[in-house]
């Protein structure tokens, strides 16, 4: 039967929460196989979109295979950074990881394979919804919805295999199964700096004549009596899905702005273009929320306020990823079978296995004041990433020992979302932009002090320029607006932007500025240090930091920089300087060949 899609189509398909469960199961990898992938599997049948469904089950299949990937890079790089290190109960391969061991081959957490079983899919996916879109009487318009998601996926997918190895085997066209893809691929492996490109371009380019920013609202698509009752609907958790446009683009300008600043000196006016972009779009992004009168109240969207400490542990506590917070994120439900492993990997009650746990020299990073100023052990940061049970130190961000308000109370539950994006990365990444486009003010209220004292007077007098039509007056806060204060535009807020650090009732980072090109360069390096220390502080187990650190490194060609932040951890096991000549020698990207 050919598909003729309206725009009623769910008049006459009845989806549910059910239908869509399953629909997720089609493709779905258990967790114990989620780093041993069946690579002789075929991704889909030459015909998977043939029937109307099944253009929704194979774009569900890719989310699928997110979630198999979802905890990766948490556990192949965080092994390796700055916090965690194995327990006596880790295997071989953990500790090989963790060692920065010359061989990594066979290594079940080193093999890239099920990131190129997602980006197999996707080029499989958009070959076959090119194909549906020429059908007569097809809904073009949810056609190009799944196109640019799936070109979101792709690009994100790519993204992330480049932070981890430094480079990835790059290829467009769908090939029937992995082993086939790898085979092909391994004539086709090209370093980061042109895996970003090639993300840039799919971005700019699109595919099939779409654009790689449309938006899905599934609760409008899926469940459109329901969409001025979002919560109300079973699908509000679907918006949170897929990577967002500003997100990804956002990330790759700053990849792409630091190989410029490699290549031409830190400074430079094309590196600037990109960190312009980033600034730009991160800025429209928050935004949107942060300019909403709606979420003003006890509980402001996408805004680091003096809200923000005592509600933390709701960002690792729901069922749910937490709005305010969230930007998007890898979901699991335990009753449809859906997993991941770091429960497994981080906890110690039955039957979760202990296999890695915070280092001594990690926590201890929460006090240094070098490492976070005014910090100590009771900082809020600190008390939901680490907890001790009879078995010592465990990392408690995914699931505190006993469980959480009753919330997956037994570890088995292991269906803890993965963030791809949170606000406060959008606020860090708009820290990076800032300091390089040499808006030190701007860079200083976002990570320590948030909007105050004469910001207020300044951001209120932009907005009224802004109004007026003519120039705004203070061109460091251009992209801010008076809602980031306590003088919003419908009133007095209760809770304005008060910066990351400030949220937390911290000490300041150190901010530098320069008079001339040298000290603006050292300036720049000293900055983009503290804002890595912050991202360290705040994403520790989250897969962000490393990737964090490289990009840094890569700005200034400088691999000392990671190592400085990673070998006081090996210290007591006079590992040091070996992995310290592991990184300089490389090693800071995973070595693992096709």
């Amino acid at each position: 039967m050919r598909i003729k899609m309206k725009r009623n189509i769910f008049k006459r398909y009845k989806w549910s929460v059910g239908v869509l469960a399953a629909a997720f199961s089609l493709t779905f990898t258990s967790c114990s196989d989620f780093f041993n992938p069946d690579t002789d599997d075929q991704v889909s049948d030459k015909h998977y979109i043939s029937e109307n469904t099944e253009m929704y089950t194979g774009f569900v299949g890719l989310l699928t295979k997110m979630q198999a990937i979802g905890d990766k890079e948490i556990l192949l790089t965080d092994t390796r950074a700055e916090f965690i290190e194995p327990t006596k109960n880790a295997g071989t391969d953990l500790w090989s990881l963790y060692q920065y061991a010359d061989n990594l081959q066979g290594n079940e957490y080193a093999s890239p394979a099920a990131y190129y079983e997602l980006i197999l899919a996707c080029n499989d996916y958009l070959h076959k919804v090119k194909e549906f879109r020429k059908m007569p009487q097809v809904d073009d318009e949810i056609c190009q919805n799944l196109i640019s998601s799936t070109i979101r996926i792709k690009a994100w997918t790519y993204k992330t295999i480049g932070e981890i190895y430094g480079e990835a085997a790059w290829i467009d066209e769908p090939v029937g199964s992995v082993d086939a893809f790898l085979a092909q691929a391994r004539n086709h492996v090209i370093p980061m700096n042109q895996v970003i490109d090639k993300c840039l371009n799919l971005m700019e380019a699109g595919y099939d004549g779409v654009k790689s920013d449309r938006v899905v609202d599934w609760i409008a698509w899926l469940d459109p009596t329901n969409v001025t009752n979002i919560a109300a609907s079973p699908f509000r958790k679907w918006n949170y899905i897929v990577p967002t446009y500003e997100g990804v683009y956002s990330e790759l300008c700053l990849w792409k702005g630091a190989y410029l600043d490699a290549d031409n000196g830190v400074g430079n006016e094309p590196a600037k273009v990109y960190y312009k972009t980033a600034a730009d779009l991160l800025l429209k992004a928050l935004n949107v929320y942060i300019n909403n009168e709606s979420f003003s109240g006890n509980n402001p969207y996408w805004c680091p306020n003096a809200g923000t400490k005592g509600r933390y542990s709701s960002l690792w506590q729901s069922q749910e990823p937490y709005a305010p917070e969230n930007v998007c994120a890898i979901l699991y439900d335990y009753n449809q079978g859906q997993t991941n492993s770091l429960v497994e990997h981080f906890n110690s009650d039955t039957p979760a296995k202990y296999l890695l746990k915070p280092s001594e020299t990690g926590m201890d990073n929460f006090t240094n004041p070098d490492k976070n100023p005014g910090g100590s052990t009771s900082e809020t940061r600190f008390k939901n990433l680490v907890g001790k049970s009879a078995d010592g130190y465990y990392i408690a961000k995914y699931r505190q020992n006993g469980g959480r308000n009753g919330i997956r109370a037994n570890a088995y539950q292991a269906d803890v979302h993965i963030y791809i994006y949170r606000s406060t990365q959008y606020h860090l990444m708009l820290c990076e932009a800032l300091n390089q486009l040499n808006r030190f003010s701007a860079l200083n209220s976002v990570l320590n002090s948030g909007m105050t004292g004469e910001k207020v007077d300044e951001l209120v007098a932009n907005d009224d320029s802004i109004k007026a039509g003519k120039p705004i007056k203070y061109p460091e806060w251009e992209g801010f607006t008076r809602n980031w204060t306590s003088s919003a535009e419908w009133g007095t807020r209760k809770y304005p932007d008060t910066g990351i650090r400030g949220a937390y009732e911290l000490s300041a980072r150190q901010i530098e500025t320069g008079n001339n090109p040298a000290q603006m360069q050292a300036a720049k390096r000293s900055n983009d240090i503290q804002i890595m220390k912050e991202a360290e502080m705040e994403f520790s187990c989250e897969g962000k930091t490393y990737p964090w650190m490289n990009r840094v490194a890569v700005r200034y060609k400088d691999r000392g920089i990671v190592a400085d932040e990673i070998c006081p951890k090996y210290e007591t096991r006079g590992l040091a300087a070996q992995v310290r000549a592991a990184i300089m020698n490389g090693a800071n990207w995973v070595k693992y060949h096709l």
